[in-house]
């Protein structure tokens, strides 16, 4: 197969040829940032301590989120334990630099009743539990995370499936971690706004890919999806068209962003998902689904909370 053939033909009208001639134009569709800033501060902090007050209790082991609202949430709990009204929590950061030690101290208490600062240098899922490595100490503590709680792009409302990792990456993030430690907890609460809990998901899905051959991968996922999104590269600095430019986005794995940018409602995020863990070459997505979760929606009338049932068939959940 050709590098660039095939998938410059195929958006030929919709999208660009793929050659350094082309002239490249913005795609309508390409929200690579939350909505969150468009709700009030109070509303979305509401809903950060009540996610605190109702689900996290003393002696957790907790997943920390990422996002506006999750930083809401990580001062809120830290609050909580300076005053002493919770005790003795182990946090587990989502992605490492969100969690800083002026939010939350992050320790772990080992059998000799000594804490040590984590730094997750690797997270393997495990039924509910996650081994993290403890550098200070030189070996690896096996972690059961009783609740995580993380902000969401979008949500799908009949399943609370969700997408995570539309906003730009500046390098320390990742993904892979993000989703292994929000898959390992007993527990799972995202946070939204309304307009980000949709009937009808539209906008991008991030998807990792392996830096190597990274095209033939396009190409695939271009084709998986044809007429329905474009497959575009992320770039680490500005804006620079469907191939990323001259400085695409690498992540701390060594891998490359897609942003699958879907020009019409999704129909089921659980079935893009499947579809992309078929692909050779795809190393991680952006989407959450099949698992139990809560949501936490801000309004501008208050609160909504919504559990998702699982379902055994697994047909859209």
């Amino acid at each position: 197969m050709a590098l660039t053939s095939s998938f410059s033909s195929i958006h030929s009208l919709s999208l660009v040829k793929l050659n350094r001639h082309s002239t490249i134009r913005r795609p309508n569709a390409l929200p690579l940032v939350t909505c969150n800033s468009l709700l009030d501060d109070s509303t979305l902090l509401q809903a950060a301590k009540y996610t605190v007050d109702s689900y996290v209790e003393n002696g957790m082991v907790i997943g920390l989120g990422s996002g506006r609202a999750s930083g809401l949430a990580i001062q809120y709990l830290g609050r909580q334990l300076r005053s002493g009204l919770i005790k003795d929590i182990v946090g587990i950061p989502t992605n490492q630099q969100h969690c800083g030690a002026d939010l939350l101290v992050v320790q772990v208490k080992l059998q000799r009743s000594e804490s040590h600062w984590i730094n997750m240098e690797t997270a393997l899922k495990c039924a509910h539990f996650i081994l993290l490595y403890c550098t200070q100490l030189h070996c690896s503590v096996l972690v059961m995370i009783d609740l995580a709680f993380n902000d969401a792009d979008v949500i799908e409302e009949e399943t609370l499936a969700a997408v995570i990792g539309r906003q730009t990456m500046e390098g320390g993030e990742s993904l892979i971690q993000e989703k292994t430690v929000l898959k390992s907890a007993g527990k799972l609460v995202l946070i939204v706004t309304g307009k980000q809990y949709q009937g009808a998901v539209d906008g991008s899905i991030p998807v990792l890919i392996r830096s190597i051959n990274w095209l033939e991968t396009a190409e695939e996922i271009d084709d998986l999806f044809l007429g329905d999104a474009e497959v575009w590269r992320r770039p680490s600095v500005g804006y620079a068209g469907p191939l990323g430019g001259d400085f695409p986005l690498v992540t701390k794995e060594g891998h490359n962003v897609l942003n699958v940018i879907f020009t019409s409602p999704i129909i089921s995020l659980a079935e893009v998902a499947d579809s992309l863990d078929q692909v050779d070459g795809v190393v991680e997505h952006g989407v959450i689904s099949r698992i139990p979760c809560t949501a936490v929606i801000a309004t501008e009338d208050g609160l909504q909370i919504v559990d998702n049932i699982l379902k055994i068939d697994g047909s859209r959940v």
